[in-house]
């Protein structure tokens, strides 16, 4: 049990490793098999690692035996275990999802999916920034190659684009991290955050400058306005099980917001405290709007869940900028709900693109689908749980959000834009349910059998919905125990320690 911590990071990465010599490689059989088990187990020690965090405190493990803020140290808290359990039920759906077919266009499918997990994971866990650098390239370089996995013209477009922009946003965080040691004289993110505060006015404006950059990556990571317009034709153009697991790239871009300046340029910073509220809130605003107008545009379902991608990053953004320990619950239970659900609505919009020929999932009249109602049946599980209805989990992240608003200035930026963006979500899917299921012209002369594992990957993803309302008490309760503890900097400094080795 004392190496808990580690092993969500350890278990993908020696099951890419391994399925990359033989017997396992010469074998798309023993791929499915091994990677499915592996990530079943991971679904377990997830877990686990939550309860353990969560009843016996937050665990620090200290590989080498090097203590911080020298050595390398991995911090399992609620937050970082919550959002590792999260990344392996998307991954267990998505790679289902992909073993019914999807992981056979392409060379190495499944070890690249384990180091993208592996990535996602780390940076999760990561107490030190120039590690979480280090976890951002691991899962950037397996999203290149999953992007365009199976290869074509509009793939390689897309990956171009992709790569381009994130090595940018690479040198980016290169530089802020530069900056940031040469003023603090530390990386690790508790020292960081004692040291913050000790600063002369000449080391805060190149630290103030430091975390802006921040900014700029994760918001580049999480598709926040001006930076976003790289994900709806990304997004659109991978392969549904790979588009399904990104819904939780975006994630990691506001984890790492969230993480980074609540720790370290938080409450307790001095004259660096909040530094990046002034420049949060109209972003996540303007954000929010145009992922809504974005929604309304979109000619095919898949753009349309990539723009939903971009909403609940406007909506995520709002709840952080409120600053306050109801409001970062309120996004966590948020954060929860829409990964899994826009996970599900790319793998549907998959369904329906196979069935429909050559209309795809274009909103166009086409020919009916030969089993229309099954996925018409899991579209509008997708669809009330994506706008936001009751009496499923998107109604309540959204009631959670905007109770968290307080006094009128919040209030009246916050309600207005998420219940029109809400509307406008629901304009958009009501017109492409009514498109895609409705409008019909003939019957369907070719008949493709839907595979019964895509039906249960996809199950498995909208189960989550009904399973966060009728848990609704636990959940709540656990995101809020997380969000104190993230807001309380005394809390983080409680953690129990797992030296590894001598030094």
């Amino acid at each position: 049990m004392q190496h808990l911590p580690i092993l969500p990071i350890l278990l993908p990465m020696l099951a890419a490793v391994f399925m990359l010599l033989p017997p396992l490689s010469n074998s798309i059989t023993r791929h499915r098999f091994f990677a499915v088990s592996v990530m079943i187990i991971l679904v377990i020690v997830s877990a686990t690692l939550l309860l353990t965090s969560h009843q016996q405190g937050t665990q620090m493990y200290v590989l080498g035996g090097w203590q911080p803020p020298f050595g390398i140290a991995l911090v399992a808290d609620r937050l970082s275990t919550m959002m590792v359990l999260l990344t392996s039920l998307l991954a267990l759906g998505a790679q289902l999802y992909a073993c019914a077919g999807d992981d056979h266009d392409g060379m190495y499918f499944h070890p690249l999916f384990m180091f993208l997990v592996m990535g996602v994971n780390g940076a999760f866990l990561t107490g030190d920034i120039f590690n979480l650098f280090v976890f951002f390239e691991v899962l950037l370089i397996a999203s290149y190659a999953l992007l365009i996995h199976g290869g074509g013209k509009q793939k390689t477009k897309a990956t171009v684009h992709y790569v381009i922009l994130n090595l940018v946003g690479s040198s980016i965080f290169l530089f802020a991290l530069g900056i940031l040691y040469g003023t603090i004289g530390s990386l690790n993110m508790e020292d960081m955050a004692n040291k913050v505060r000790l600063l002369g006015e000449h080391e805060q404006a190149l630290a103030k400058t430091g975390g802006l950059l921040l900014l700029v990556v994760f918001g580049l990571k999480a598709a926040l306005l001006p930076l976003h317009f790289w994900l709806p034709k990304t997004y659109a153009a991978a392969s549904a099980p790979v588009a399904a697991l990104f819904a939780i790239m975006t994630k990691v871009g506001v984890y790492s917001i969230l993480r980074v300046h609540t720790t370290i340029f938080g409450e307790d910073a001095g004259a660096l405290a909040s530094i990046i509220i002034p420049w949060l809130w109209p972003l996540a605003l303007i954000t929010l709007t145009m992922g809504a107008i974005g929604v309304l545009a979109s000619p095919s379902l898949r753009l349309t869940a990539a723009n939903l991608v971009i909403v609940s990053v406007g909506t995520l953004m709002l709840a952080i900028a409120m600053q306050r320990e109801a409001a970062t619950s309120a996004a966590l239970y948020y954060m929860i709900h829409s990964t899994l659900a826009t996970g599900a609505l790319f793998l549907i919009a998959d369904l329906i693109s196979k069935q429909r020929g050559k209309a795809e999932d274009r909103y166009v009249t086409a020919r009916k689908m030969n089993q229309g109602k099954v996925i018409g049946i899991a579209f509008f599980i997708a669809a009330l749980t994506v706008v936001g209805m009751p009496p499923l989990s998107g109604f309540v992240g959204k009631i959670l959000i905007l109770q968290a608003a307080q006094g009128m200035a919040e209030i009246v930026w916050v309600w207005p834009v998420i219940l029109l963006a809400g509307l406008a979500c629901l304009v958009a899917i009501s017109r492409a349910g009514t498109t895609l299921f409705w409008r019909s012209a003939g019957e369907s002369t070719n008949y493709i059998p839907i595979s019964r594992l895509k039906l249960a990957a996809i199950a498995l993803l909208l189960s989550a919905s009904p399973l966060l309302v009728m848990f609704g008490g636990p959940v709540t309760t656990y995101t809020s125990l997380a969000a104190a503890q993230l807001h309380d900097n005394k809390a983080q400094s409680a953690y129990t320690i797992l030296p590894k080795g001598d030094k």
